[in-house]
């Protein structure tokens, strides 16, 4: 995976090279870079890297967990009727909220650097993905465990949510979750 990141980064930056594109924009993941153990994080750290050595302006713009996510999440802790996730902080956003971030980011000067962007609610992680399976009638059990990993990287408190100056994305979990268990 690692590889692929680099490459195709390497690839797309001499293509914007050659058609003088003046600002590449990358969609990342907020904490990437402080989960060094993860091969995901360690692709995307990569992924930013060639991005920032390349000769086209840039932004990188490091987004939390999608909302649309939280089911995907809970599939990949569970084991027999059991999710096992860390209590920590969690901050996501709705998909729409990050496509929004990107247009405006796009048409907007590079900032050659990372624009963070979470939801405007933190929550505890394991909750909230319960609160998502409860809505849905979703019968697997949470249950708060510190040394469950995600995605197989153990979390600290922080790790899923972005830094102070982060942009903050409109949406509010009641009115995702209103939306997408009536639709």
């Amino acid at each position: 995976m690692l590889r692929f990141f680099e490459t195709s980064s390497r690839n797309l930056l001499a293509a914007e090279t050659a058609a003088r594109v003046g600002h590449h924009v990358t969609l990342s993941v907020v904490g990437a870079d402080r989960r060094p153990e993860s091969g995901y994080s360690r692709a995307k750290v990569a992924q930013e890297d060639a991005v920032k050595a390349g000769p086209v302006p840039y932004t990188i713009l490091r987004a939390t967990q999608f909302f649309e996510f939280i089911s995907r999440i809970a599939d990949s802790s569970t084991e027999g009727d059991t999710v096992r996730l860390a209590p920590v902080l969690f901050q996501p956003e709705a998909a729409d909220d990050v496509a929004a971030a990107l247009a405006d980011i796009a048409v907007s000067a590079p900032a050659n650097g990372i624009v963070e962007l979470g939801g405007p609610e933190t929550f505890r992680f394991d909750e909230l993905v319960g609160r998502v399976l409860s809505a849905k009638n979703d019968p697997r059990h949470v249950t708060a465990d510190v040394h469950a990993r995600y995605y197989g990287t153990e979390l600290e408190e922080h790790s899923l949510t972005p830094g102070s100056n982060a942009r903050i994305a409109p949406t509010r979990f009641e009115d995702w979750l209103s939306q997408s268990v009536a639709g």
